[in-house]
């Protein structure tokens, strides 16, 4: 008679659906993230605090995937702590200041006509909307924080500390105000730091060959004729820094043709003649050389720069290394207010700078003094170069189009000029060797980031601070009636005092004279303004160490911040710290701002192009959690409207993308690294709906296997492995070591062996450490998901308030006990390799059957295994009571022997262990749990028979 033999067995029942409900989300965010902040605060100790301070986003637009992949670097760290043991601090921060919000707020040329206190109102709005906004889609992403003790670099607190910090600076002799050249944005309206800028590669300038006439001084050139006019030849990619023009430089050590032209002379550096002899004489023309003298001889010449006109005097010839042969004509044109190196170069020689040219990039009445109208009002960037070469005139030999690399503003992506202006610069040169001393301290991830971050340090002498824009912090200083600022401890103590008593606004919004800001030391305040400079958005947002009372444990932001963030705050705190006791330790004082510092790269496009909303390729997080950019799932019409849905997996799917890339390189985001990514979690919820509805609680007392050894083994594995990957960062690894262990040791491994027991026998095993300890892993990484997950566990662990939250538990913590432990795990370790090389051959040498259609289920085989290897055959031996259930197959014999050829069809496969030969099976199949073990058809095998007992219909 048939029976059904389904309700005996115990088949796995869980109401874990196959991807998250919409509906549940919030409430899992909710407590994975901010009840579980809050919890570790409580149920970490205190003492040994690990800190991660926030690099401020900028407070000016919506969210990207960057955005993402930093907040969600950071809370993986914090959960990995938390798992260790630790309590975790991050209070997450804002850039609120600066020209980007500013312009957003309001329109520029609008701007133009509203006081500063208007524009400031604006911004402030702006940055304060903005910031809530940001903070609401981060914490979608589930990133667990102190939202509610958030800061923002526009906190009164905070710039009331920045400008203590200054103070600190300024009596350290660190700050200071000089007329010299700087980058200067006219589409911005300010000046930059070099953090600011970003280089096109395809800038294309208006170059010229210009000569100017020598007028003194020739009488030291023996080989030049009396009546012979001579002029030196320059090479300029800037043609309207010509006006500002002070001194040609050259190189003493390098020789210097005088070539006659026609019925005049110019001077050539040797190694440039050939070059541009076709440019000057024609093709095929040889140039008739008078002279030739060391560059040493050329200082006594002078020369006039045209464009001075009448009130222009002689101009000299100088000396400066960076004169090459390499390019132009050896000869170069000097305008230290609009070059570095020409300033340098001149200043030293007592040779001062004129930058006719105003904040909007435009020449004043100064650049052409004898017809002012000519250039006035030329913008330098457009048509103002090439009025200055007409102009000129014949003294132009030739211009071209020259493609070069250019700063741009990285803001405006508008170009850039170097500008003389009055600024104020922190010397931060002097400061250099303690703050490259401090980063030995510092552990870099990846480590080249410490050649990148030093090699700025190095490059670096000073920091021009000041900008010229209303919304920012104000540089405390007032200025008398000649123009000259006044800055000392008493000035800036009087000026904080005054901000902490009616905010930061009053600092514009306030009377100019009012006498409420000067101190009463200095006389008549009606002498004194306060100056309109605002602080480099870099020095507010490199002054947030100041915030917090220690090292930070990380710092942790994109590559981009070596020159930017990361700099700024080493270079303050160093400044800061070394000014108040230079001699103590780097170790004693913490200089260094972290003891960590991370850097990750930028996401890339599908196409391996940097995404940036000009090119349109921008991704959201949201479109990672939403499904929107994968295929649509199928779904059936019965119970719906038959429509495709987005498979939404969550902020899971997001976190899952960023840990499983290598965060050290730019980072790929598009629908084919989504797609495995997907894959991935979805295989994640399909062990866990096994799981969670084949757990039995009667598997806490069941005697262990050899089988449950071994996968305990392997989990044990896994788990130290992932530890260890977390601890250095590799999240990628951590996620490969994870999902390799899913298929290959768990899935087609212990699961596959494990169901016969599951379902048909004892339903013992190993599966609720095997629970924990996967969602232990998974904790740091999809923190919803083992939320969600936890929230599906059986009944019966419900019940059992011992259990703690996986989220909760230490990494570290047995996930068994040991009591329950039968076999040394020395021994599995030696077992391992050689029941796993078993196993593959056995499963290959079964697909061959598959395909040769002798066989469907493993079951329906059975095993002779002939093993010469002393070592194997003693492994194999021990555990043979249990082979055919680790193989999954219905009978197996070592050593025995062969059945001819009655049995139909055979395999034979070579394996490190010998010979396998699979073979049909000898028994009759169970009709219950489908092993080819019974004695006679349709009758249950002995094991069957004895669990199910009489009377089962």
């Amino acid at each position: 008679m048939s029976r059904n033999w389904a309700s005996t067995l115990k088949l796995p029942k869980s109401t874990f659906p196959p991807r998250p409900l919409p509906h549940n989300r919030e409430r899992y965010i909710k407590q994975c993230a901010d009840e579980f902040y809050e919890w570790q605060r409580q149920h970490r100790p205190g003492d040994d605090t690990y800190l991660l301070h926030d690099g401020p986003p900028y407070a000016n637009g919506d969210l990207h995937a960057g955005h993402a992949l930093n907040k969600i670097l950071k809370d993986i760290i914090l959960r990995v702590k938390v798992q260790q043991g630790r309590r975790v601090d991050y209070i997450p921060g804002w850039d609120c200041h600066g020209l980007p919000i500013e312009l957003k707020a309001v329109d520029a040329a609008k701007g133009k006509k509203m006081s500063p206190g208007a524009i400031r109102k604006a911004a402030r709005k702006l940055a304060s909307k903005t910031v809530l906004k940001q903070m609401k889609s981060f914490r979608t992403y589930a990133v667990m924080a102190d939202w509610d003790r958030r800061w923002t670099t526009m906190d009164k607190a905070y710039e009331i500390e920045q400008l203590r910090l200054f103070q600190r600076m300024a009596a350290s002799g660190l700050i200071y105000r000089k007329y010299k050249p700087v980058y200067w944005s006219p589409s911005s309206g300010t000046a930059l730091a070099e953090a600011e800028l970003e280089y096109n590669e395809d800038h294309v300038s208006r170059a010229a060959y210009v000569r100017f006439p020598i007028i003194g001084g020739t009488s030291s050139l023996p080989g030049l004729p009396e009546s012979t006019k001579l002029y030196a030849l320059i090479w300029t990619t800037t043609p309207w820094t010509l006006p500002a023009n002070r001194a040609i430089a050259v190189c003493d050590d390098l020789n210097y043709h005088i070539v006659r032209m026609g019925k005049n002379a110019i001077l050539v550096a040797d190694g440039c003649l050939e070059r541009l002899s076709k440019m000057l004489f024609g093709e095929g023309v040889t140039p008739e050389v008078l002279d030739t003298v060391k560059g040493s001889q050329l200082s006594t010449l002078t020369y006039r720069n045209p464009l001075q006109g009448k009130v222009g005097l002689p101009q000299p010839f100088i000396h400066a290394d960076f004169v090459t042969a390499d390019s132009g004509s050896g000869l170069v044109h000097c305008a230290p207010g609009h070059g570095f190196d020409d300033y340098l170069a001149c200043s030293a020689l007592g040779i001062s700078g004129i930058a006719p040219v105003d904040n909007d990039g435009r020449f004043t009445e100064e650049a052409f003094p004898d017809a002012p109208e000519r250039l006035n009002g030329l913008s330098v960037l457009e048509n103002g170069g090439a009025v200055v070469l007409d102009i000129l005139g014949e003294d132009v030999l030739d211009v071209n189009q020259f493609r070069h690399k250019y700063p741009y503003d990285w803001r405006t992506k508008q170009p850039i000029i170097i500008r003389a202006t009055a600024q104020w610069f922190a010397d931060v040169g002097s400061i250099k060797e303690q703050a490259l001393a401090a980063l030995e301290e510092v552990q870099f991830v990846p480590e080249t980031g410490r050649n990148r971050l030093e090699a700025f340090v190095k490059g670096r002498s000073e920091w021009c601070i000041s900008r010229q824009r209303a919304w920012g912090v104000p540089i405390p200083v007032i200025y008398n009636a000649h123009g000259e600022a006044v800055i000392n401890d008493q000035v800036i103590d009087h000026i904080i005092s005054v901000v902490e008593e009616r905010g930061m606004d009053a600092w514009w919004n306030d009377d100019p004279h009012d006498p409420a800001w000067v101190p009463s030391s200095l006389g008549d305040a009606a002498q004194f303004t306060r100056g309109t400079d605002t602080m480099d958005v870099w020095f507010d947002s490199g002054s947030s160490w100041a915030q917090i009372d220690r090292q930070a444990d990380l710092y942790l932001e994109g590559s981009d911040q070596h020159r930017g963030w990361f700099q700024s705050s080493l270079l303050t705190r160093v400044a800061a710290k070394v000014g108040h006791n230079p001699t103590s330790s780097t170790t004693t004082l913490g200089l260094s701002p972290f003891k960590t510092l991370i850097t990750h790269g930028f996401t890339l496009d599908k196409a391996g192009k940097k995404m940036s909303k000009s090119l349109g390729n921008t991704i959201s997080a949201d479109q990672v959690m939403d499904g929107s950019l994968l295929p649509p799932l199928k779904v059936k019409k019965k119970g719906g409207d038959g429509k495709p849905v987005a498979d939404a997996l969550g902020p899971d799917a997001l976190r899952l993308w960023v840990a499983g890339s290598d965060y050290t390189r730019d980072i790929v985001l598009g629908d084919s690294v989504l797609m495995s990514i997907h894959q991935s979690l979805i295989k994640y919820r399909t062990i866990i709906k096994m799981l969670t509805g084949s757990m039995h609680e009667s598997a806490r007392t069941t005697p262990l296997t050899a089988l449950d050894h071994i996968a305990l083994v392997q989990l044990k594995t896994v788990m130290a492995e992932v530890a260890t990957h977390y601890d250095n960062h590799e999240f990628n690894k951590a996620i490969s070591a994870i999902n390799h262990w899913i298929v290959n040791d768990l899935s087609a491994f212990y699961l596959e062996a494990l169901k016969d027991r599951l379902y048909c026998a004892d339903g013992g095993g190993i599966l609720e450490p095997i629970f924990m300890g996967f969602l232990r892993m998974l904790a740091p990484i999809t923190p919803v998901l083992v939320e969600e997950a936890w929230e599906y566990r059986p009944a019966w662990l419900q019940q059992d308030t011992s259990v703690l939250h996986p989220l909760k538990q230490l990494y570290s913590s047995p996930l068994i006990g040991s009591s329950r432990l039968a076999f040394d795990e020395t021994e599995i370790l030696r077992a391992i390799p050689i029941i796993r090389s078993t196993h593959d051959a056995i499963k290959a040498a079964a697909e061959e059957a598959r395909g040769n259609k002798w066989l469907g289920s493993m079951l329906q085989s059975s095993v002779v295994l002939k093993v010469e290897n002393s070592a194997a055959l003693e492994i194999l031996e021990k555990y043979k009571n249990e082979l055919d259930a680790i193989f999954v197959v219905s009978s197996v014999d070592i050593n025995g022997e062969l059945p001819g050829d009655e049995v139909g069809w055979k395999v034979v496969r070579e394996c490190e262990v010998g010979t396998v030969v699979v073979l049909p099976p000898r028994l009759r199949k169970c009709p219950r749990c489908w092993r080819y073990v019974a004695e006679a058809e349709d009758k249950l095998c002995a094991r069957c028979d004895s669990v199910v007992g009489e009377g089962v219909d």
